[in-house]
């Protein structure tokens, strides 16, 4: 898996991981679905995808790292569908997501805490340095939250102090 990750990503050097949730990360939580309306934000004045350029700004001084998708979005529509609701820029780095159903079973994966979710991803892929950006703090192994970047569902990453906390991270890098 490792070696597949670097070819899909064309990068040749070590794997660096940025994984991202969308719900209360790149726009406000929660997130509705209806037949008639799709996906939306039922809060007034508040849209999809509307703190993403705040990530693609924060990610552009690093060209290395990348994306995996650690958002249901996947699972409830599809990697395709979920990728494509990012900036073109943002979609050049993913390199894929937390859940395949190639790999696992989906009964069994929703199971499974946030955190749990990625650190299986984490041993999955080996990347050399890698940092989680989600809301859902709950259940997550203890050797991974020191690489977890906890929004408040309300702000996302509008938050200053998450776009500093992902500057630091970066920086370890």
């Amino acid at each position: 898996m490792q070696q597949a990750s670097r070819t899909e990503s064309g990068d040749k050097g070590p794997l660096r991981i940025c994984f991202l949730d969308f719900d209360g990360v790149v726009h406000l939580e929660p997130v509705y679905r209806s037949p008639k309306r799709g996906i939306y934000i039922g809060t007034p004045g508040h849209t999809l995808f509307e703190w993403a350029p705040i990530l693609e700004q924060l990610l552009e001084p690093h060209p290395d790292v990348k994306i995996v998708l650690s958002t249901s979005w996947v699972r409830i529509r599809s990697f395709n569908f979920a990728k494509s609701q990012l900036s073109p820029a943002l979609q050049e780095r993913v390199i894929g997501a937390t859940f395949h159903n190639r790999f696992m079973r989906e009964d069994e994966f929703v199971c499974l805490p946030r955190g749990v979710q990625i650190a299986n991803d984490v041993f999955r892929r080996g990347p050399q340095s890698w940092f989680a950006i989600d809301d859902d703090y709950l259940g997550w192994p203890e050797w991974c939250r020191d690489n977890l970047i906890r929004t408040d569902g309300a702000r996302g990453l509008s938050d200053p102090k998450i776009q500093e906390a992902i500057r630091i991270m970066l920086k370890r890098f």
